[in-house]
């Protein structure tokens, strides 16, 4: 892994597309060393530009606090503040442990509240941040990406990311401690049947979305990175389609009510 420090000259950016529901987006870090093989972020400009492979580079972006209490400020004074955390990268990957960039721009926000913060991520550190959701009371909202219950899965297209056992255990530690929290299913991925009932317990929340609906661009950034061929490899090409998240969607609807079952972008707003 490859780590630079960066001075960003802005933090907030405009929510557009995809996340035009949030007034701005806000990544603490620049890649992610997740590096799972679907991630559209590999065919985003910054990305692209880059002579190394998506996974294997982080930016950090430094004096990241004072920048974001300036532009937060400037902001509230504007309107209605909304923020997406993160958009192109993980708030928690494994550099957040030691750098803390995220719990640094958790803490201004707590200073001086937004009005809404949704916080994406797929890494049980997030967990250690849960004294700071507490004050964020209401305004908070944290989504823990599992794509699957099938570990063999999880290996084969995200062998990087955090286990699905431990990230369903931050989940429950979330939930206990009185965190608004969310399940995203997304992508979706081959999963068991059972996969609703481990999640009834612990969220009385849950997203699906998939490459086609959720990847800004109909699924064309997907395609580019062939991830059909890894599907022809399990012989699961049947997953790879448009209409393969009802399969996950109506087991849903067996075990949650409709109203706690959201879809693509929806599952995602303020």
């Amino acid at each position: 892994m490859s780590f630079f420090y960066k001075f960003p000259k802005t933090l907030l950016n405009k929510g557009t597309g995809f996340l035009s529901g949030y007034s701005h987006s806000l990544n603490p870090y620049t890649g992610c060393s997740f590096g799972c093989s679907y991630c559209y972020a590999r065919q985003m400009p910054v990305s692209m530009f880059r002579k190394e492979e998506w996974g294997t580079w982080v930016d950090i972006k430094q004096n990241a606090a004072d920048l974001l209490r300036k532009e937060l400020e400037r902001a509230k004074n504007k309107g209605k503040v909304t923020i997406f955390m993160s958009s192109s990268t993980d708030p928690y990957q494994p550099i957040e442990y030691k750098e803390k960039v995220t719990r640094s721009l958790l803490e201004v926000m707590v200073e001086n509240k937004p009005d809404f913060l949704f916080v994406q991520t797929r890494s049980p550190l997030v967990c250690r941040d849960i004294d700071l959701f507490l004050l964020l009371k209401d305004r908070v909202r944290v989504s823990m990406t599992i794509e699957t219950d099938r570990e063999d899965i999880r290996k084969y297209f995200t062998p990087h990311a955090p286990p699905i056992s431990a990230r369903l255990k931050a989940l429950q530690l979330l939930a206990d401690a009185g965190v608004p929290t969310q399940t995203t299913i997304a992508p979706v991925l081959p999963s068991s049947e059972k996969f609703p009932e481990k999640l009834k317990n612990l969220v009385d929340r849950v997203c699906v979305d998939d490459y086609f609906m959720g990847d800004g661009s109909e699924g064309k950034r997907t395609k580019n990175l062939d991830i059909f061929s890894m599907y022809k490899e399990l012989g699961l090409e049947e997953w790879y389609d448009p209409s393969a998240y009802c399969i996950v969607y109506d087991r849903l609807k067996k075990v949650f009510p409709d109203e706690q079952i959201y879809l693509s972008r929806n599952g995602f707003l303020p």
